[in-house]
């Protein structure tokens, strides 16, 4: 399954999400991210829905065009915000601060060394970062990747994957 494919399954409310898509993977060239960092944030983020069909149609999308570091990388980050995201979302919506202070206590090495440049997890990471909707972490993820020096278009396609993955997987769910 590709994403052509997978378009075919979105109803006629899916529109604009069949015309998004098409946009994004379509013109990864001019997304202003390299080929992993689309891919990888694309992956990372369908691996966040836990879609089978998206990740198929996406993993279909990126086969050829990324090593399988990538892959592993977006596992990563996906599986590493999905805890995160929680965590930090709490500490940073709870009105009680001491949680703040708090030292998290939560295994996070490969972080630390997840088989692609830091700039590119970054992205991983923020987009699922997004989707999880985690303030704290999106702050975090923006700051590292501007001093990367990735560029603002950059980020934005992350976070427009991002959507509109996001509103295919919601489009679909209610063909």
């Amino acid at each position: 399954m590709t994403i052509a494919d997978y378009k075919q399954l979105l109803g006629d409310h899916g529109k604009d999400t069949k015309l998004n898509l098409s946009n994004l993977f379509g013109n990864v060239d001019s997304s202003g991210l390299t080929a992993d960092q689309f891919y990888g944030t694309a992956l990372s983020l369908v691996y966040a829905m836990d879609d089978k069909e998206l990740i198929a149609a996406v993993e279909a999308e990126a086969e050829g065009k990324v090593e399988a570091n990538v892959v592993s990388a977006a596992k990563i980050a996906a599986t590493l915000m999905a805890m995160n995201n929680i965590y930090y979302r709490f500490v940073h919506l709870c009105s009680d601060k001491q949680f703040a202070k708090m030292p998290a206590g939560l295994r996070m090495n490969a972080m630390a060394n997840p088989g692609v440049e830091k700039a590119d997890f970054e992205l991983f990471s923020l987009a699922v970062s997004a989707l999880n909707g985690c303030g704290m972490c999106i702050d975090s993820h923006v700051g590292v990747l501007v001093k990367h020096g990735v560029s603002a278009q950059a980020i934005q396609t992350s976070i427009k994957l991002a959507a509109v993955l996001n509103a295919a997987r919601t489009a679909r769910s209610i063909a």
